[in-house]
């Protein structure tokens, strides 16, 4: 088993930690190495809505050493059908240190650091460089596209969610990876892919926790470096039949993103 190298500083599990996380210290797959490796890690989650609700909070309780945050829209209360993460006192009030609150409570152990902001350019390239781990939880084409490109010069794995309406899809993208593709082999920013916004569109509150968690477990997947993660596959759910599909899909030899990455 191939762990990812950790960018925090290393912590061994003492007694509260074991007991707390022995459900997953009984797996053969995870074990204390697992769990170590979970607690030592940095994560960051680009957006704290839908998507980043479920995955902040089973990454929190699976024991993320370190969460970064980075949202800068304000809690409203019609988030509240399906960002669990948020609750009715907090309205007004930024999601990523709304979810620093809930978080926080649900786990003591670990750091949570929230930024109010909308990261870009030299500053977004220094979160993704500081984590193991970037998760897309954003809900627009532009800024999964910036993500990408600062996961791809960072060689930082990059775990991206969408869902809209009853339609969710995921995949796992791994520039340390020779060969592997990006998120613009699978979507050219000149095509027509565009989810839109839930404001305009409406979504399925059920849907964002099933994408959510099915992100948060290919995030710990990655850490751990344990099954097969999501790379060169594209999950596609339709909540209305409750069918999973799949789409393989390749690097593109000539994408403007990631097509020399491996030769820097």
């Amino acid at each position: 088993m191939t762990f990812c190298p950790t960018r925090t500083a290393q912590i061994d599990l003492d007694d509260a930690a074991l007991l707390r996380y022995s459900r997953h210290v009984l797996l053969d797959e995870i074990g204390i190495e697992g769990q170590t490796a979970l607690c030592n890690a940095h994560v960051l989650i680009i957006g704290a809505g839908g998507l980043g609700s479920p995955v902040a909070l089973y990454l929190a309780s699976a024991g993320i050493g370190t969460l970064t945050i980075v949202d800068d829209d304000a809690v409203d209360l019609t988030n509240l059908q399906r960002q669990i993460v948020h609750t009715e006192n907090r309205v007004g009030q930024n999601k990523a240190q709304s979810a620093a609150l809930t978080l926080q409570q649900l786990n003591s152990q670990i750091e949570v650091r929230p930024f109010a902001e909308r990261a870009s350019g030299e500053r977004l390239l220094e979160l993704v460089s500081a984590a193991d781990v970037v998760v897309d939880c954003c809900d627009n084409f532009a800024t999964r596209h910036t993500v990408n490109r600062a996961c791809v010069v960072s060689k930082t794995p990059l775990v991206s969610g969408a869902a809209v309406r009853f339609d969710g899809q995921l995949s796992v993208f791994d520039s340390r990876i020779a060969g592997a593709p990006c998120y613009h082999c699978l979507f050219d920013e000149e095509g027509e892919a565009n989810d839109g916004p839930c404001a305009t569109f409406g979504v399925f509150a059920p849907l964002v926790g099933i994408i959510g968690a099915a992100q948060a477990a290919e995030t710990l997947k990655v850490i751990m470096g344990m099954g097969e993660t999501l790379i060169g596959r594209l999950q596609l759910f339709d909540a209305r039949s409750s069918r999973w599909r799949e789409m393989k899909y390749k690097q593109d030899p000539h994408c403007p993103v990631c097509g020399n990455v491996h030769a820097r």
